[in-house]
């Protein structure tokens, strides 16, 4: 069934520093790609750990998105029980953030929470945590982010 109303996503991971924010970045740039910006009322990326609140993310990640030509704009945040209710889809980085957002999910939240490697067309399920590693991981992960951010598009039949 093809989407019809403007669609609302957020990423999630730990700190909203390394992960979502480049998946959020990703995500709104393959969007505009395909030119439809006009299907999706709002991207955005917050963490379940409130250690970073308004830092910017990783310069790990802001470079390995800039090497792609993807611009990265965005201050870390904690996800808040009203992004429930303002997106349409929650999309978690690995388990223990979907266990953590199932945990503080209120009764009735119309949005579709679960991982966003889900959508990977070559199955790699978890997007892991690079930060305690090298540049490696942010290149691993953001090859993943462009192929969910695809396969997500491609769920929702825009492309």
């Amino acid at each position: 069934m093809a989407t019809k109303a403007p669609v609302s996503v957020l990423f999630v991971c730990l700190g909203n520093i390394c992960r979502s924010p480049m998946a959020e970045a990703v995500f709104a740039h393959t969007v505009k790609e395909h030119g439809l910006e006009d299907k999706f009322s709002k991207i955005d990326s917050a963490g379940t750990a409130s250690y970073h609140v308004g830092s910017i993310p990783d310069t790990r990640s802001i470079a390995t998105c800039k090497a792609h030509g993807v611009p990265v704009k965005h201050k870390a945040r904690k996800v808040t029980k009203k992004d429930f209710e303002e997106f349409d889809y929650v999309l978690c980085m690995d388990e223990s953030n979907l266990s953590d957002l199932t945990s503080i999910r209120p009764k009735g939240s119309k949005a579709n929470l679960r991982l966003f490697g889900e959508y990977d067309p070559q199955g790699e399920l978890i997007i892991e945590d690079p930060y305690y590693g090298g540049n490696d991981g942010f290149e691993h992960n953001f090859k993943q982010v462009k192929r969910a951010s695809e396969g997500l598009l491609k769920s929702l039949e825009l492309i």
